[in-house]
This record gives structure tokens, C-alpha cells and sequence, in this order.
């Protein structure tokens, strides 16, 4: 694994895919445990409000604060680890261990950074690890604006507009993406019968550690902490 090519690709683009990142069989792992925790037909847990606003239909669970440890494993794979410190430098710090679970013919995710933008050093690593297939039956594809992380806060419009410019990824089990907080993204709506990812969140040094309270959509600013809409951006 050629690091310093990886970390020179992912500042360009705001974005990396690596597929075959994590074997076949640690995966399959943490599908039966994640599979086991919500089963096929979880409740959503954020305000009806929320979901309706922000076209954000996923239903979250943090495995690690419930002493999973098999995230544990991943959490401190050594090539992640490395490739983490590569793009972020010494100093970095795990932020949590996120999963994130779509029932079938949900909405996906609209189009959002993961925390304001106006300062450039201040934000958040996703670190995605899929432990199956997203392809076009399962649906859940993740679409990305390269270079967009250089490109300043993510401008007020319709929630799902498509961009000419847009990236779509179908990364499959064992594959690993890293997205910049500031990278605009979105998941497409879900076909099969769920969706799961799991994200492994870090910051860099000198970085709040509530860096991702505010997620920054096209129609609003929203604070999970307080479950408030801190500016409607179409009005």
C-alpha cells in the first residue's frame, strides 16, 4: 500500500476507494453482528421532522460504546491506521465507531457535508467500511463532488439535484472509502432490502471533537445535539 500516492489522491479529490481493504471473512463478521443488533425492521430514531427536512432516511448504532469489540479489530487495522496518520498527520484522534443501517425503499442520504466549512483545517475524516456489495439491485450507491472539499460550503438548492460533475461509488464488501468532511455526498435511495456501512470517524489534531454536531444540507444547517434547524437555507 503505497500511502503517500493514496494521500496525495484523496487531497485532490476529497475522496479514496480502496477495494479489498479488509478480508472477506472479518466482514462477514460484522455483518452477522450488526444484522443481529437491528434485525430487518428497526425503528427510525431522529424527529419525523428531521427525516422529512433533510431527506435522510438512517438509522444509526455506535457498537463500540455497546462493548462490541470485534469493531475494535478494524478500529486499529494497522494499514488504516497509517494511511489515516498519512492524510491527517501526527496528532490525529478516533472520533467513534458509527453504524448505519437503510431500510429498502428508503430515501438514502441527501446531499450534505458532515460539518460547516468556513474554517479549512477544522473537519472530520469519514472512514467507511462496507460489509457488503452496494450495487444498483441493492441500491444505496454513494455519489461524490471531486474537489469539493476545497470548494467552501455547500450551496442552498434542490436536496437531490444531480451534478454533471458527480462521482457515483458501488464499493462492495471489504472495501474501505474515505470521505473529507467537507466533500458533498449524498446515498442514493435504497432497493433491496437494507443498506449498511459502518463509519469510523477521526480528526485531525487541534479539531473539536463535537466537529460533526452540525451537519451542513442544501436547505438547512442542523445541530443533532439539540435536534434543532439552526438556519433554513431556502427560505
Amino acid at each position: 500500500m503505497k500511502t503517500v500516492d493514496l494521500s496525495t489522491r484523496f487531497w485532490q479529490q476529497g475522496y479514496l476507494v480502496i477495494d479489498d481493504f479488509f478480508s472477506v471473512e472479518s466482514m462477514n463478521n460484522l455483518q452477522s453482528i450488526i444484522l443481529g443488533h437491528y434485525g430487518l425492521h428497526p425503528q427510525y430514531e431522529h424527529e419525523a421532522a428531521f427525516l422529512s427536512k433533510s431527506a435522510t432516511e438512517v438509522i444509526p448504532w455506535f457498537p463500540q460504546r455497546s462493548g462490541e469489540q470485534a469493531f475494535d479489530e478494524i478500529e486499529h487495522c494497522a494499514n488504516m491506521q497509517t494511511l489515516t496518520e498519512a492524510i491527517l498527520g501526527e496528532g490525529w484522534k478516533s472520533l467513534y465507531c458509527m453504524t448505519m443501517f437503510s431500510k429498502k425503499g428508503s430515501k438514502g442520504q441527501a446531499w450534505h457535508q458532515d460539518c460547516p466549512s468556513n474554517d479549512p483545517q477544522q473537519f472530520n475524516l469519514n472512514r467507511l467500511v462496507y460489509t457488503m456489495d452496494i450495487n444498483d439491485q441493492v441500491g444505496g450507491e454513494v455519489l461524490v463532488m471531486p474537489g469539493s472539499h476545497r470548494q467552501g460550503q455547500l450551496p442552498a438548492g434542490e436536496v437531490n439535484e444531480n451534478f454533471s460533475e458527480q462521482v457515483i461509488l458501488a464499493p462492495k464488501k471489504g472495501t474501505l472509502v474515505i470521505i473529507h468532511g467537507h466533500t458533498w455526498h449524498r446515498v442514493l435511495p435504497i432497493k433491496g432490502e437494507y443498506r449498511l456501512s459502518t463509519n469510523y470517524r477521526a480528526i485531525p489534531e487541534n479539531t473539536s471533537e463535537n466537529i460533526t454536531d452540525i451537519c451542513v444540507y442544501r436547505n438547512m444547517l442542523y445541530q443533532f445535539s439539540t435536534s434543532k434547524v439552526l438556519e433554513d437555507r431556502l427560505v
